[in-house]
Protein backbone atom coordinates (compact mmCIF):
# COMPACT_ATOMS: atom_id res chain seq x y z
CA UNK A 1 0.00 0.00 0.00
CA UNK A 2 0.96 3.63 -0.40
CA UNK A 3 2.20 5.50 2.67
CA UNK A 4 3.85 8.88 3.25
CA UNK A 5 6.00 10.35 6.01
CA UNK A 6 6.40 14.05 6.77
CA UNK A 7 9.94 14.88 7.90
CA UNK A 8 9.44 17.51 10.61
CA UNK A 9 12.49 17.33 12.83
CA UNK A 10 14.44 20.45 11.89
CA UNK A 11 15.05 23.31 14.30
CA UNK A 12 14.75 26.16 11.78
CA UNK A 13 17.71 28.17 13.06
CA UNK A 14 17.71 30.52 10.04
CA UNK A 15 14.28 31.78 11.19
CA UNK A 16 15.56 32.76 14.62
CA UNK A 17 14.39 34.47 16.80
CA UNK A 18 10.84 33.46 15.83
CA UNK A 19 11.87 29.81 15.49
CA UNK A 20 13.38 28.45 18.70
CA UNK A 21 14.77 25.14 19.92
CA UNK A 22 11.59 24.60 21.95
CA UNK A 23 9.24 25.60 19.11
CA UNK A 24 10.69 25.23 15.61
CA UNK A 25 9.45 26.83 12.42
CA UNK A 26 7.31 23.89 11.27
CA UNK A 27 5.09 24.36 14.33
CA UNK A 28 4.71 28.13 14.01
CA UNK A 29 1.60 29.66 12.45
CA UNK A 30 3.33 31.38 9.55
CA UNK A 31 1.21 30.39 6.53
CA UNK A 32 -1.66 32.78 5.89
CA UNK A 33 -5.21 31.41 5.60
CA UNK A 34 -7.70 32.78 3.11
CA UNK A 35 -9.84 33.88 6.07
CA UNK A 36 -7.10 36.11 7.47
CA UNK A 37 -5.74 33.67 10.04
CA UNK A 38 -2.64 31.52 9.83
CA UNK A 39 -1.59 27.91 10.24
CA UNK A 40 1.67 26.00 10.55
CA UNK A 41 3.86 24.48 7.85
CA UNK A 42 3.30 21.08 9.47
CA UNK A 43 -0.48 21.45 9.21
CA UNK A 44 -0.04 22.54 5.59
CA UNK A 45 2.00 19.40 4.81
CA UNK A 46 -0.48 17.13 6.57
CA UNK A 47 -3.50 18.57 4.76
CA UNK A 48 -1.64 18.31 1.45
CA UNK A 49 -1.12 14.58 1.99
CA UNK A 50 -4.75 14.06 2.99
CA UNK A 51 -5.58 14.78 -0.65
CA UNK A 52 -3.52 11.71 -1.58
CA UNK A 53 -3.81 9.17 1.24
CA UNK A 54 -6.11 8.13 4.09
CA UNK A 55 -5.01 9.46 7.48
CA UNK A 56 -3.97 6.05 8.77
CA UNK A 57 -1.21 5.91 6.12
CA UNK A 58 0.27 9.33 6.93
CA UNK A 59 3.24 9.34 9.32
CA UNK A 60 5.26 12.16 10.89
CA UNK A 61 8.92 11.90 11.87
CA UNK A 62 10.15 14.52 14.31
CA UNK A 63 12.53 15.09 17.19
CA UNK A 64 11.43 13.48 20.46
CA UNK A 65 11.34 16.87 22.17
CA UNK A 66 8.65 18.05 19.71
CA UNK A 67 6.44 14.99 20.12
CA UNK A 68 3.75 16.53 22.31
CA UNK A 69 3.57 19.68 20.20
CA UNK A 70 3.11 17.61 17.04
CA UNK A 71 0.36 15.56 18.70
CA UNK A 72 -1.41 18.79 19.69
CA UNK A 73 -1.01 20.28 16.21
CA UNK A 74 -2.26 17.13 14.44
CA UNK A 75 -4.94 15.57 16.67
CA UNK A 76 -6.10 13.34 13.78
CA UNK A 77 -2.66 11.72 13.40
CA UNK A 78 -2.68 8.16 14.70
CA UNK A 79 -0.74 7.74 17.95
CA UNK A 80 1.31 4.94 16.37
CA UNK A 81 2.06 7.08 13.29
CA UNK A 82 4.34 9.50 15.13
CA UNK A 83 8.03 8.60 14.81
CA UNK A 84 10.30 10.22 17.40
CA UNK A 85 14.04 10.60 16.80
CA UNK A 86 15.95 10.54 20.13
CA UNK A 87 18.56 12.87 18.62
CA UNK A 88 19.35 14.40 15.24
CA UNK A 89 21.43 12.11 13.01
CA UNK A 90 20.69 13.77 9.64
CA UNK A 91 18.28 12.66 6.95
CA UNK A 92 19.71 9.24 6.03
CA UNK A 93 18.94 7.91 9.49
CA UNK A 94 15.62 9.75 9.84
CA UNK A 95 14.45 8.39 6.49
CA UNK A 96 15.84 4.96 7.34
CA UNK A 97 14.02 4.90 10.68
CA UNK A 98 10.76 5.88 9.01
CA UNK A 99 11.22 3.20 6.34
CA UNK A 100 12.01 0.55 8.95
CA UNK A 101 8.94 1.35 11.07
CA UNK A 102 6.59 1.61 8.09
CA UNK A 103 7.93 -1.67 6.65
CA UNK A 104 7.39 -3.31 10.03
CA UNK A 105 3.67 -2.53 9.68
CA UNK A 106 3.44 -3.05 5.91
CA UNK A 107 6.38 -4.99 4.40
CA UNK A 108 5.31 -4.04 0.86
CA UNK A 109 4.84 -0.35 1.63
CA UNK A 110 5.48 2.27 -1.02
CA UNK A 111 6.69 5.32 0.90
CA UNK A 112 6.69 8.98 -0.03
CA UNK A 113 9.08 11.16 1.97
CA UNK A 114 7.99 14.81 2.08
CA UNK A 115 9.07 17.87 4.02
CA UNK A 116 7.27 20.03 6.56
CA UNK A 117 9.14 23.10 5.25
CA UNK A 118 7.31 23.67 1.97
CA UNK A 119 4.40 25.74 0.73
CA UNK A 120 3.17 24.22 -2.56
CA UNK A 121 0.47 25.62 -4.84
CA UNK A 122 -1.68 24.38 -6.44
CA UNK A 123 -2.12 21.25 -4.37
CA UNK A 124 -3.70 19.43 -7.31
CA UNK A 125 -0.39 19.42 -9.19
CA UNK A 126 1.41 18.06 -6.15
CA UNK A 127 -1.18 15.28 -5.90
CA UNK A 128 -0.72 14.42 -9.58
CA UNK A 129 3.10 14.40 -9.38
CA UNK A 130 3.08 12.23 -6.27
CA UNK A 131 0.73 9.85 -8.05
CA UNK A 132 3.14 9.69 -10.99
CA UNK A 133 6.01 8.88 -8.65
CA UNK A 134 4.04 6.06 -7.05
CA UNK A 135 3.11 4.79 -10.54
CA UNK A 136 6.81 4.53 -11.42
CA UNK A 137 7.18 1.86 -8.75
CA UNK A 138 4.66 -0.35 -10.54
CA UNK A 139 7.02 -0.41 -13.53
CA UNK A 140 10.33 -0.27 -11.66
CA UNK A 141 9.71 -1.60 -8.15
CA UNK A 142 13.32 -1.07 -7.07
CA UNK A 143 13.58 2.53 -8.27
CA UNK A 144 14.37 5.55 -6.15
CA UNK A 145 12.20 8.44 -7.32
CA UNK A 146 12.88 12.07 -6.48
CA UNK A 147 10.57 15.02 -7.10
CA UNK A 148 12.20 17.86 -9.02
CA UNK A 149 10.78 21.39 -8.97
CA UNK A 150 10.54 23.20 -12.29
CA UNK A 151 12.95 26.12 -11.76
CA UNK A 152 11.73 29.69 -12.16
CA UNK A 153 15.06 31.45 -11.60
CA UNK A 154 18.82 30.70 -11.53
CA UNK A 155 18.73 29.94 -7.80
CA UNK A 156 22.05 29.35 -6.08
CA UNK A 157 20.54 28.12 -2.80
CA UNK A 158 19.21 24.79 -4.07
CA UNK A 159 20.73 21.58 -5.33
CA UNK A 160 19.75 20.45 -8.83
CA UNK A 161 18.75 17.20 -10.54
CA UNK A 162 19.59 16.75 -14.20
CA UNK A 163 16.75 15.23 -16.19
CA UNK A 164 17.80 12.43 -18.56
CA UNK A 165 15.87 10.26 -21.01
CA UNK A 166 12.09 9.94 -20.53
CA UNK A 167 10.94 6.91 -18.54
CA UNK A 168 8.05 4.56 -19.29
CA UNK A 169 5.68 6.58 -17.11
CA UNK A 170 4.75 10.00 -18.57
CA UNK A 171 6.12 12.82 -16.41
CA UNK A 172 9.09 10.76 -15.18
CA UNK A 173 12.64 10.67 -16.51
CA UNK A 174 15.98 9.10 -15.70
CA UNK A 175 17.97 11.17 -13.21
CA UNK A 176 21.21 11.81 -15.10
CA UNK A 177 23.07 13.53 -12.24
CA UNK A 178 22.76 15.39 -8.95
CA UNK A 179 24.49 18.74 -8.60
CA UNK A 180 25.36 20.72 -5.48
CA UNK A 181 24.33 24.35 -4.99
CA UNK A 182 25.90 26.15 -7.98
CA UNK A 183 27.39 29.59 -8.45
CA UNK A 184 25.33 32.17 -10.32
CA UNK A 185 26.82 31.51 -13.77
CA UNK A 186 26.30 27.75 -13.44
CA UNK A 187 22.74 28.23 -12.20
CA UNK A 188 22.00 30.43 -15.22
CA UNK A 189 23.39 27.73 -17.52
CA UNK A 190 21.23 25.10 -15.79
CA UNK A 191 18.12 27.24 -16.26
CA UNK A 192 18.89 27.96 -19.92
CA UNK A 193 19.46 24.28 -20.72
CA UNK A 194 16.00 23.19 -19.59
CA UNK A 195 17.55 19.94 -18.35
CA UNK A 196 17.76 20.75 -14.65
CA UNK A 197 15.21 20.79 -11.85
CA UNK A 198 15.55 22.01 -8.29
CA UNK A 199 16.10 19.12 -5.90
CA UNK A 200 13.08 19.30 -3.60
CA UNK A 201 14.33 16.76 -1.05
CA UNK A 202 11.10 14.77 -1.52
CA UNK A 203 11.24 11.12 -2.59
CA UNK A 204 9.09 8.07 -3.34
CA UNK A 205 10.34 4.48 -3.04
CA UNK A 206 9.44 1.15 -1.55
CA UNK A 207 10.39 1.09 2.12
CA UNK A 208 12.34 -2.12 1.59
CA UNK A 209 14.23 -0.56 -1.32
CA UNK A 210 15.67 2.26 0.74
CA UNK A 211 16.51 -0.16 3.57
CA UNK A 212 18.42 -2.35 1.10
CA UNK A 213 20.21 0.75 -0.23
CA UNK A 214 21.23 1.67 3.32
CA UNK A 215 22.49 -1.87 3.88
CA UNK A 216 24.67 -1.46 0.79
CA UNK A 217 25.93 2.09 1.28
CA UNK A 218 25.52 2.72 5.03
CA UNK A 219 25.68 -0.73 6.69
CA UNK A 220 26.18 0.60 10.22
CA UNK A 221 22.88 2.47 10.07
CA UNK A 222 21.10 -0.45 8.45
CA UNK A 223 22.29 -2.80 11.18
CA UNK A 224 21.24 -0.39 13.92
CA UNK A 225 17.76 0.11 12.47
CA UNK A 226 17.36 -3.64 12.11
CA UNK A 227 18.02 -3.96 15.85
CA UNK A 228 15.29 -1.42 16.55
CA UNK A 229 12.53 -3.24 14.64
CA UNK A 230 13.66 -6.64 15.91
CA UNK A 231 11.84 -5.95 19.19
CA UNK A 232 8.09 -5.35 19.57
CA UNK A 233 6.67 -1.82 19.35
CA UNK A 234 6.38 -0.20 22.76
CA UNK A 235 8.72 0.63 25.65
CA UNK A 236 11.21 -2.11 24.74
CA UNK A 237 11.63 -0.78 21.19
CA UNK A 238 11.85 2.79 22.49
CA UNK A 239 14.70 1.74 24.78
CA UNK A 240 16.62 0.09 21.92
CA UNK A 241 16.05 3.14 19.71
CA UNK A 242 17.37 5.46 22.44
CA UNK A 243 20.48 3.29 22.72
CA UNK A 244 21.15 2.73 19.01
CA UNK A 245 20.13 5.92 17.21
CA UNK A 246 22.64 8.39 18.72
CA UNK A 247 25.52 6.15 17.59
CA UNK A 248 24.55 6.06 13.89
CA UNK A 249 26.81 7.91 11.40
CA UNK A 250 25.48 11.40 10.65
CA UNK A 251 24.93 11.81 6.89
CA UNK A 252 22.26 13.03 4.50
CA UNK A 253 20.13 10.68 2.44
CA UNK A 254 21.37 12.38 -0.74
CA UNK A 255 25.00 11.51 -0.01
CA UNK A 256 24.28 8.10 1.50
CA UNK A 257 21.71 6.76 -0.96
CA UNK A 258 20.73 8.93 -3.93
CA UNK A 259 24.14 9.90 -5.30
CA UNK A 260 25.68 6.39 -5.13
CA UNK A 261 22.51 4.89 -6.64
CA UNK A 262 22.52 7.46 -9.48
CA UNK A 263 25.63 5.74 -10.83
CA UNK A 264 23.48 2.66 -11.55
CA UNK A 265 21.57 3.14 -14.85
CA UNK A 266 17.81 3.12 -14.39
CA UNK A 267 17.94 3.14 -10.59
CA UNK A 268 17.09 6.78 -9.86
CA UNK A 269 14.29 8.65 -11.62
CA UNK A 270 12.92 12.16 -11.32
CA UNK A 271 9.32 13.35 -11.62
CA UNK A 272 8.62 16.95 -12.62
CA UNK A 273 6.73 18.97 -10.01
CA UNK A 274 5.62 22.11 -11.84
CA UNK A 275 4.23 24.20 -8.98
CA UNK A 276 4.67 27.42 -7.09
CA UNK A 277 7.11 26.12 -4.49
CA UNK A 278 8.38 27.93 -1.44
CA UNK A 279 11.05 26.28 0.69
CA UNK A 280 10.59 28.24 3.92
CA UNK A 281 14.18 28.14 5.12
CA UNK A 282 15.06 31.80 5.63
CA UNK A 283 13.48 35.18 6.29
CA UNK A 284 13.34 36.22 2.60
CA UNK A 285 11.64 32.90 1.81
CA UNK A 286 9.16 33.32 4.66
CA UNK A 287 8.17 36.66 3.14
CA UNK A 288 6.20 34.68 0.58
CA UNK A 289 3.81 33.51 3.32
CA UNK A 290 3.19 36.98 4.81
CA UNK A 291 0.82 39.80 3.91
CA UNK A 292 2.25 42.24 1.39
CA UNK A 293 1.75 45.95 0.80
CA UNK A 294 2.19 48.20 -2.21
CA UNK A 295 5.84 48.92 -1.40
CA UNK A 296 7.00 45.31 -1.46
CA UNK A 297 7.02 44.90 2.31
CA UNK A 298 6.03 41.53 3.84
CA UNK A 299 4.28 42.08 7.17
CA UNK A 300 2.89 40.17 10.13
CA UNK A 301 1.64 41.62 13.42
CA UNK A 302 1.26 45.20 14.61
CA UNK A 303 3.35 47.29 12.21
CA UNK A 304 3.45 50.82 10.79
CA UNK A 305 5.84 51.68 7.94
CA UNK A 306 6.56 55.10 6.47
CA UNK A 307 8.65 55.59 3.32
CA UNK A 308 9.94 52.01 3.69
CA UNK A 309 10.15 49.31 1.02
CA UNK A 310 11.07 45.67 0.40
CA UNK A 311 11.31 44.79 4.10
CA UNK A 312 10.29 41.69 6.04
CA UNK A 313 8.70 42.91 9.29
CA UNK A 314 7.18 40.66 11.92
CA UNK A 315 6.05 41.05 15.51
CA UNK A 316 4.61 38.14 17.51
CA UNK A 317 3.45 40.43 20.35
CA UNK A 318 -0.05 41.84 19.69
CA UNK A 319 0.63 44.70 22.13
CA UNK A 320 4.00 45.72 20.65
CA UNK A 321 4.14 48.04 17.64
CA UNK A 322 7.04 47.80 15.20
CA UNK A 323 7.42 51.14 13.39
CA UNK A 324 9.83 51.82 10.53
CA UNK A 325 10.67 55.01 8.69
CA UNK A 326 13.01 55.24 5.71
CA UNK A 327 14.04 51.57 5.98
CA UNK A 328 14.66 49.45 2.92
CA UNK A 329 15.65 45.86 2.15
CA UNK A 330 15.83 44.80 5.79
CA UNK A 331 14.52 42.09 8.11
CA UNK A 332 13.00 43.32 11.39
CA UNK A 333 11.64 40.67 13.77
CA UNK A 334 10.38 41.35 17.29
CA UNK A 335 9.70 38.67 19.89
CA UNK A 336 9.26 38.93 23.66
CA UNK A 337 12.97 38.58 24.39
CA UNK A 338 14.83 39.21 21.11
CA UNK A 339 14.69 41.82 18.36
CA UNK A 340 16.50 41.02 15.12
CA UNK A 341 17.48 43.63 12.54
CA UNK A 342 19.57 42.80 9.48
CA UNK A 343 19.82 43.57 5.77
CA UNK A 344 17.92 41.05 3.66
CA UNK A 345 21.21 40.31 1.91
CA UNK A 346 22.62 39.02 5.21
CA UNK A 347 19.59 36.92 6.15
CA UNK A 348 21.49 33.68 5.48
CA UNK A 349 23.88 34.68 8.29
CA UNK A 350 21.18 34.45 10.98
CA UNK A 351 22.32 30.91 11.78
CA UNK A 352 25.84 32.28 12.28
CA UNK A 353 24.44 35.05 14.46
CA UNK A 354 22.59 32.55 16.64
CA UNK A 355 25.83 30.64 17.14
CA UNK A 356 27.44 33.84 18.41
CA UNK A 357 24.46 34.54 20.70
CA UNK A 358 24.82 31.05 22.16
CA UNK A 359 28.55 31.55 22.63
CA UNK A 360 27.90 34.67 24.69
CA UNK A 361 24.64 33.78 26.44
CA UNK A 362 24.38 30.00 26.36
CA UNK A 363 20.95 28.59 25.48
CA UNK A 364 18.98 31.45 27.09
CA UNK A 365 17.82 32.88 23.74
CA UNK A 366 17.87 29.67 21.70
Amino acid sequence: MRHAVIMAGGSGTRLWPLSRAARPKQLLDVVADEGGGAHSLLTEAFERLRAVLPIERIWVCTAARYGEQVRAALPELGADRLILEPTARDTANAVGLAAALVADVDPDAELAVVSADHVIRPVERFVAALGTAYDVLAVRPHALVTLGITPTAPATGFGYVQRGAPAEVPGAAEAASFQEKPDRATAEAYLASGEYLWNSGMFVWRAQTVLHALAEHLPESAAGLKRVVAVPAGPERDAVLAEVFPSLPKISVDYAVLEPAAAEPGRVLVVDLDVDWLDVGSWPALAGTLEGDGAGNALRGLTVLLDSARNVVLSDDPEHLVALVGVRDSVVVHTADVTLVCPIGDAERVKQLLAEVERRHGSRFS
